[in-house]
């Protein structure tokens, strides 16, 4: 039953972030919707969502390398949650020019943990079995 309500809340997810890639005066409301979602994950402790939200760079952490690269930074949200967000660098492009104050939109798997969670997931899946996520700043896409 949790993977069939998982998997449905993903497929709304990614409906909602196609439609926040597309042009109208309904964006705003898709955005709150897909935040909402990541809102509810972060407070009811949850596990393997697929989030979409954008936040504030307040931390640059070092890469891990060990096994898969990533590149690892905390987003601060509008709600005062913070996010670590994990990007695999092996699959997908590092953002070279990232600083402090830098607006990040991203979709991922969200992992709950004990401050705040991580963002998972935020590149393209090679075998083609995991929703494809991304990350956005100052207006390219990395995935």
């Amino acid at each position: 039953m949790k993977k069939l309500i998982s998997s449905t809340l993903g497929l709304l997810l990614a409906a909602l972030v196609l439609l926040l890639s597309q042009p109208g005066s309904w964006r705003n409301e898709a955005a709150t919707a897909a935040e909402g979602v990541l809102l509810e994950a972060i407070r009811d402790r949850q596990s393997d969502v697929q989030v979409a939200g954008s936040g504030v760079v307040t931390r640059i952490l070092p890469d891990d390398n060990h096994g898969s690269r990533h590149q690892r930074f905390i987003l601060t949200l509008d709600s005062g949650d913070t996010l670590l967000i994990a990007h695999n660098i092996d699959l997908a492009p590092r953002i070279d020019n990232l600083g402090r104050g830098d607006l990040v939109a991203f979709h991922g798997e969200y992992e709950w943990n004990e401050r705040g969670g991580v963002v998972h997931w935020t590149h393209h899946d090679p075998a083609g079995r995991h929703i494809d996520g991304w990350l956005e700043h100052k207006g390219r896409r990395y995935e």
